[in-house]
């Protein structure tokens, strides 16, 4: 199996132990870390052409998988 990039744990190495424990007290978090993994692995399989799909639908999933990265970020370092 080939590696997956921008795996949460890999772009916030410093926040590992907040992830894991806001996973499992806070279900909207949760929600969006699973959402993250969903489309990152979808990504990664479109870009590996396990599963092609058109350029504008990988672009696509980029922008929501930013978007969501984005938002767990802002749960992560609250201001």
């Amino acid at each position: 199996m080939s590696h997956t990039p921008h795996e949460l744990a890999e772009d916030f190495p410093e926040h590992v132990e907040k992830i894991s424990d806001l996973r499992q007290s806070d279900t909207h978090f949760a929600r969006l870390v699973d959402d993250y993994h969903s489309i990152n692995r979808d990504i990664h399989r479109a870009e590996t052409n396990v599963e092609p799909t058109s350029d504008a639908h990988l672009v696509t999933m980029r922008k929501n998988r930013m978007l969501l990265k984005d938002q767990i970020y802002g749960y992560l370092t609250p201001q």
